[in-house]
């Protein structure tokens, strides 16, 4: 059985940044395992640029983004397996398979950084049959961009995530046409720039509360039923109408990739669907460690990669011996709160504790309060809060009272 010090599952974003802050912090045993044939993730196939601008203080392709990571982990000879599958982990054990061999490894500390995969078309429910030219935007993404192929010729879009919005783009720059974006919320879940840069600029509409009905098409999708819904997301009668397309590329939310995690035994989020997580990333399993898209779906890739540097940083400290895990505060979403992360303090907080979240609402000219066993103890105003972007305060340590029992994120709308 090979011995390794720190297992980084996943060789996207996030496994590279923790591997690499890892070995900055003087962890020399560490193994990165990807599945997929080469490391750097979805980045490889996101060629569109503003990536870097926190991390590397310039604006990146995705590619360029993770060549600057992939070159840093060859400098430092960090060691990574391709192609390697984890199939199972137990007590610190992690099963791998590959074309090579199989195998396991008996780790004293594991990130999983497994990302997140897109909602497919089983998820929605939409009548039709299974004809060709239906694609997550994800796919269609690589189909353009890595293979040179068309997914089609004139697409509608289901469902305003990033790269839906980047998809309308790009498959307008390629000649296809794009009649319109539909979104069954009434604002959208993707940025606000992504709207502005993606549609607005190229003249695509973006239908608010609205929806695919139904599906048109046999062999080859022909249209689709669209209407209005209401507060309730249900169609209302009267409102349908037929768009004709020949492809329709979904981007109706994101997963975290936690089966290995659940399997694991690792305490989860029903709202996040990643792992419950301390200020030091670490999870309800001494030793196990989580970031980036597998915690919680993210809206820049800095972000990911500087949460992920802070997670491999932390998994080395564990393996000194130098954390305590003695007093737990439980971080609470209050109203107008989605999915904090992290979810609980162990210890006393020695430096800042940035709490990050997605508001439920769009929200102008609201405050971000916290609450320690309730007593207001922050209150940041915000211009605009939008569930399409995360949010995040941040809270300084004397702020936090030892033997905290509960703090309560709330979002108070402007009165």
């Amino acid at each position: 059985m090979k011995q390794v010090d720190i297992a980084v599952i996943g060789g996207g974003a996030a496994g590279l940044a923790a591997a690499l802050a890892a070995k900055q912090a003087g962890c020399d045993n560490i193994l990165i395992i990807e599945r997929e044939g080469e490391l750097g993730g979805i980045l490889n196939q996101c060629i569109h640029n503003g990536f870097g601008l926190h991390v590397f203080k310039e604006e990146l392709t995705g590619p360029e983004y993770a060549e600057r990571y992939l070159r840093q982990i060859k400098e430092y000879n960090i060691p990574f397996q391709t192609g390697t599958f984890v199939l199972d982990i137990k007590q610190g054990v992690v099963t791998t398979m590959s074309e090579r061999s199989l195998e396991k490894l008996d780790c004293k500390a594991i990130i999983l950084a497994t990302g997140c995969r897109e909602r497919p078309r089983g998820a929605l429910m939409v009548p039709g049959t299974r004809a060709a030219g239906i694609y997550t935007a994800g796919t269609a993404q690589k189909l353009i961009n890595r293979m040179g192929l068309l997914p089609g010729k004139k697409a509608g879009i289901l469902g305003s995530g990033d790269i839906g919005l980047i998809m309308a783009r790009r498959m307008t720059l390629e000649g296809a046409i794009v009649p319109a974006v539909l979104e069954i919320m009434p604002y959208s879940s993707g940025l606000a720039r992504n709207v502005t840069q993606c549609l607005e600029d190229f003249g695509i509409p973006l239908m608010l509360s609205h929806t695919v009905t139904a599906i048109q098409g046999t062999r080859r999708v022909t249209g689709v039923t669209i209407a209005q819904v209401d507060e309730f997301r249900k169609p209302i009668d009267g409102t349908q109408r037929q768009i004709e397309c020949d492809t329709l590329l979904l981007s109706v939310g994101l997963i975290p990739e936690n089966e290995l995690a659940r399997a694991a035994g690792v305490g989860m989020s029903a709202i996040t669907q990643g792992a419950v997580v301390d200020q030091n990333l670490a999870t309800d399993i001494s030793g196990f460690f989580q970031c980036g898209n597998a915690l919680h779906v993210h809206d820049l890739v800095d972000n990911v990669s500087i949460e992920s540097e802070r997670a491999g940083r932390q998994a080395v400290e564990y393996l000194s011996g130098k954390r305590t895990d003695s007093h737990t505060t439980v971080i609470s979403d209050g109203s107008g709160v989605s999915g904090c992360v992290p979810g609980l303090l162990r210890g006393t907080p020695s430096e800042p504790v940035n709490i990050m979240f997605r508001p439920r609402e769009f929200y102008r000219g609201a405050r971000v309060t916290v609450y320690c066993d309730g007593v207001k103890v922050a209150s940041i105003k915000k211009p605009v809060l939008a569930p399409g972007e995360m949010a995040e305060i941040k809270l300084k340590p004397e702020l936090i009272m030892p033997g905290t029992k509960q703090i309560i994120v709330n979002v108070e709308a402007a009165q």
